[in-house]
C-alpha cells in the first residue's frame, strides 16, 4: 500500500498500529500507549557502529532513533527516549531529507530504530526519499511487539528486519513488559518479516546484509530456560534461514523504580555460556555472539538531536 497524507490521518485518528490497540486519536493531540501523538519526534540521526557486523560494517549504519515505544520494558536501556522524554519534532519532508543525508555520509543502510508507532509517516518519508535517489537497504529495528497488519505497510520498502524476541514465557513478558501476549504477537510478526525478506542475502565483498532477518535475543539474569525455549523455537521454525544474535549485554538500568530485584544484576558468564552451548547443540550456525565484558560497555549514543 502506498502511503498518503489522507491515509495517515485515518490511521492516526483511531490508532491500532501496535498490539496495544489503544484507539487513541493521536491526530487531535492525544497520546497513545507509546507516549506519542501524530507528529514525528526523534532523538538522533547519525552513523551508528554498534549493530551486528553485517549491519554496521566499517562505515556505520544510518540510524534514526525515534522517540516513544509501544512496549515499555522495565529494564529498558533507552529509557530516556522510550518514555518520550528526549525528542525533537520533525516533519515527514525533513525525515526524507535525513535519509538522503545519511546516504551522502556513506551509511551502509537506513536503520529505523523503534519506528512502529510512526510507521505511516515513515513509509511516506521513505517513498519521498526513494523518489529523490535513496538506494540504501532499509533496516526496520524493532522490539518485535508488532501487528502483522502494520508490518504489511513496509512490504516493498523494508529490506532487512532486526526484531527482538525477548520472551517465550507470558509470565515474564507480563511481569517485565506488561504484555502477556508478547510471544504470540512477536512470533507472528517475525513470520511476516521473514515472508517479506526470505533468507539472508549479503554482499560478497563487504559482507553487509542486503536482505534478510536477524532476530536478537537478550539474555536476562536467571532466565536461561526461557532463552533456550526461544532459540529452540527459532531454529525449529527457520533453521538457518535467519540470523540469530544472542546478546549478553543486559545491564541493570538506573532510574527505573519498577525494576524487580531479580533484574538488579548482570547475566553471569556461566549463564551465557550455557545458552551458547545449547545454541550450538541444536545446530544454530547463522548468528552472532558477544564477547565477555560486554555489559560493562555502553552501546547507547548521546540522544542530543544530532542530525535532525
Amino acid at each position: 500500500m502506498e502511503m498518503t497524507p489522507e491515509k495517515i490521518k485515518e490511521l492516526m485518528q483511531d490508532c491500532t498500529l501496535c498490539p496495544r490497540r489503544c484507539h487513541a486519536d493521536r491526530l487531535s493531540g492525544s497520546k497513545g500507549f507509546c507516549g506519542q501523538s501524530a507528529g514525528i519526534t526523534a532523538a538522533r540521526a547519525a552513523l551508528h557502529f554498534w549493530e551486528e557486523p553485517c549491519i554496521s560494517g566499517s562505515c556505520g549504519s544510518g540510524a534514526v532513533f525515534f522517540s516513544g515505544c509501544s512496549l515499555q520494558c522495565v529494564f529498558c536501556q533507552n529509557r530516556e527516549i522510550a518514555l518520550g522524554k528526549a525528542g525533537r519534532p520533525i516533519s515527514i519532508d525533513r525525515l526524507s531529507e535525513i535519509f538522503l543525508e545519511l546516504q551522502e555520509k556513506g551509511a551502509a543502510n537506513i536503520n529505523l530504530v523503534t519506528a512502529g508507532h510512526f510507521l505511516p509517516q515513515v513509509c511516506l518519508a521513505l517513498h519521498k526519499a526513494k523518489g529523490q535517489g535513496l538506494t540504501l537497504p532499509i533496516v526496520y529495528n524493532s522490539s518485535g511487539y508488532e501487528e502483522v497488519s502494520s508490518l504489511k505497510l513496509l512490504e516493498g520498502l523494508a529490506d532487512i528486519y532486526l526484531p527482538d524476541l525477548k520472551y517465550h514465557s507470558p509470565r515474564l513478558s507480563a511481569r517485565y513488559s506488561h504484555a502477556p501476549d508478547y510471544f504470540q504477537k512477536a512470533s507472528a510478526a517475525i513470520a511476516e518479516m521473514f515472508r517479506q525478506t526470505g533468507p539472508p542475502v549479503l554482499t560478497p565483498r563487504s559482507a553487509l546484509m542486503k536482505r534478510g532477518t536477524i532476530v536478537r535475543h537478550l539474555l536476562l539474569p536467571g532466565e536461561t530456560a526461557d532463552s533456550k525455549r526461544i532459540l529452540r523455537y527459532l531454529h525449529d521454525t527457520y533453521q538457518n534461514d535467519i540470523y540469530v544474535s544472542i546478546l549478553n549485554q543486559y545491564t541493570p538500568p538506573t532510574g527505573s523504580p519498577d525494576l524487580p530485584e531479580e533484574l538488579r544484576r548482570c547475566v553471569s558468564p556461566e549463564e551465557y555460556e550455557k545458552v551458547l552451548a545449547f545454541a550450538d547443540a541444536i545446530g544454530i550456525e547463522q548468528g552472532y555472539i558477544q564477547e565477555g565484558g560486554t555489559a560493562d560497555e555502553s552501546f547507547l549514543p548521546a540522544f542530543d538531536f544530532s542530525g535532525l
